[in-house]
């Protein structure tokens, strides 16, 4: 597969445009950050956190709620909170496909750091289910993307609940900038959509192959009374300054995760990602994570030569079902499916209704006259 000789991104990519040189059209148009804007920016958002951190802490049994999922962010992010920061962290984990790496990461990284951990195991038979209709029935971005969002919006949805049943204020994740995707948040969760969104997929709802116990599942403030404070919900590293490669050497030299190999996203993540991978790769001749690496090489945050080899190697076992590959296969025995059930059927649908992006926006603006730290209240 052709790939920009710069940036790594694959030719097959939507708006890739490879030249005769071998440069995509994202490389050709790009221009430096605005290094003052984006400092500026973060530093804004630095200030928000500390002054959020402040706010919240002592003000229950614990300041924060981490969901810990075992990869090099969210085991980095506990220490710092903890050791740097002097909060009372609760660490929290939906124990839904983890896999054994990302186990004895959460494990060494508990004991290292003496946090209190809290594991949540929920249906695997819904799991199952819900996995299976979302593959059978992927929106057009595919199914990293259709999975991921329905996925993280139950994990995400737990430590909220979590943390409003615990009066805890404040959940802190290990999102690292450009994750998850910036339509869904950047550094903080739009306010209503915390306080004023039910988040059980409409395409669910309207599917007839879940129930009502299915869809309560997912974050619902309705179901909390008028008055209710909800905790804010922030990405720390998207106002710290952040770099892939030192994250996985930190949290091995502090003895948190044992290697290398363990402290990397290749390694970690979640097995289905695997067939989530081989369902896009499929689909659409390139990896779903592609573009997401290569800006990060292309702005300097990623190491072009680690991902030019392990990028090409990632493919082949996930497409020959080899190595960590064998999760497509496993993961497609438990799930029923076959390669002609990886089916794209309907159109990408907006995360959020227009009324929670229209107030995301205004709080951006520099007159906003709402802080971003204004509380999460269900009205």
């Amino acid at each position: 597969m052709r790939s920009c000789r710069n940036c790594l991104l694959p030719h097959a990519v939507p708006g890739a445009e490879l030249n005769e040189q071998g440069i995509c059209r994202k490389c050709r148009e790009h221009k430096p950050v605005d290094k003052e804007a984006a400092d500026a920016l973060r530093r804004a958002r630095e200030t928000d956190l500390l002054r959020t951190i402040e706010e919240c802490r002592g003000r229950g049994e614990y300041d924060c709620v981490v969901p810990l999922s075992g990869g090099k962010d969210s085991v980095l992010l506990i220490h710092k909170l903890k050791s740097e920061y002097g909060l009372r962290v609760l660490a929290h984990t939906t124990d839904i496909d983890i896999g054994e790496v990302a186990w004895a990461n959460i494990h060494r990284a508990v004991d290292k750091l003496d946090v209190e951990h809290l594991v949540y195991r929920p249906s695997a038979e819904f799991y199952r289910k819900l996995f299976r209709w979302l593959l059978m029935n992927q929106e057009a971005r595919g199914a990293v993307h259709t999975v991921s969002h329905a996925y993280a919006s139950l994990f995400e949805g737990n430590a909220l609940r979590l943390a409003a049943e615990k009066n805890i204020p404040l959940v802190l994740a290990g999102y690292s900038p450009g994750q998850p995707w910036p339509e869904r948040m950047e550094y903080d969760f739009p306010k209503l959509a915390i306080s004023d969104v039910d988040w059980a997929p409409p395409e669910l709802t309207n599917s007839g192959q879940f129930d009502d116990d299915d869809l309560k599942r997912f974050w619902n403030p309705r179901q909390y009374p008028a008055g209710t404070v909800f905790p804010r919900y922030l990405a720390p590293y998207h106002a710290w300054t952040y770099d892939q490669d030192e994250a996985m050497r930190k949290v091995v030299e502090l003895g948190l995760i044992k290697s290398a190999k363990n402290a990397s996203p290749v390694f970690s993540n979640y097995p289905i990602n695997w067939l989530l991978m081989y369902s896009d790769l499929r689909n659409f001749g390139y990896n779903p994570y592609a573009p997401e690496f290569s800006a990060l090489i292309r702005e300097g945050k990623a190491n072009r030569d680690y991902w030019k080899v392990m990028g090409k190697v990632v493919d082949f076992i996930t497409l020959r079902r080899i190595y960590l590959g064998r999760h497509v296969r496993d993961h497609m025995k438990w799930l029923g499916l076959r390669d002609e059930d990886l089916r794209i059927t309907r159109p990408s649908r907006p995360d959020w209704p227009e009324y929670v992006y229209q107030d995301w926006v205004r709080l951006r603006e520099p007159n906003a006259q709402a802080p971003l730290g204004t509380a999460n209240k269900r009205q």
